[in-house]
């Protein structure tokens, strides 16, 4: 850790899609009908084939004091093609720190239950993972008292991998301690996902533009 925690860095780049490392591949707006999600019921392993749509953002270079992050809002929202009820939303932020490689992801799903995840990167990688432990108090989970008791998570695993046609793959992969059970269930979703709809630059970007233009 730095010597001085207070001292922002005099060279932030205001282009967050130019710094984005191996996370620029995943801006813009992705789709699919094609995911498949195991989750578990009653009376075994539910296999549903879902529609994804989601959207990743730039956002303006962040500062933690010397620690200099680039990264993308995003939202999920999952349905299936049979159901207009919501399965899944999902929000959070993937985040860059160019200095050390660290990729950061953190995760809000409106069931209570947050995570921040981490990994490790280059950035002309075509694969990455970030992994999020229970107890961990760094890169960890939580959850209500509810889904703590019932439906424990114990670990989180995204795997994400860039296709040569542009699109993107992932795995999540989820350990789940279910009450009145004695072994853990793998709970994953995959998907493969398409681009529709092209990045947008980051506030700051958009500002600067505006002026030069005026």
């Amino acid at each position: 850790m730095a010597q001085d925690i207070f001292t922002e860095p005099s060279n932030v780049a205001p282009d967050d899609l130019a710094n984005l490392g191996p996370l620029r591949r995943l801006a813009g707006v992705w789709q699919s009908d094609k995911g498949v999600d195991v989750s578990p019921k009653e009376n075994g392993p539910e296999r549903r084939v879902f529609r994804e749509r989601i959207r990743m953002d730039a956002i303006d270079p962040q500062t933690n004091g010397p620690q200099l992050l680039y990264g993308l809002r995003y939202h999920s929202h999952i349905n299936t093609p049979g159901e207009a009820i919501t399965l899944h939303d999902q929000v959070g932020y993937w985040l860059w720190e160019p200095a050390t490689g660290l990729i950061m992801q953190s995760v809000t799903i409106p069931r209570g239950l947050v995570l921040l995840a981490s990994g490790w990167a280059n950035p002309s990688d075509t694969k990455f993972s970030v992994t999020a432990t229970r107890g961990d108090t760094r890169y960890g989970i939580h959850a209500t008292e509810f889904l703590d008791e019932a439906f424990r998570t114990t670990s989180y695993r995204c795997d994400i991998a860039f296709n040569d046609d542009g699109s993107w793959s992932y795995l999540v992969q989820t350990t789940l301690m279910i009450k009145g059970r004695d072994q853990a269930f793998n709970h994953f979703d995959a998907n493969t996902l398409t681009l529709v709809g092209t990045p947008r630059p980051n506030p700051l970007v958009l500002k600067l533009q505006d002026r030069a233009r005026a």
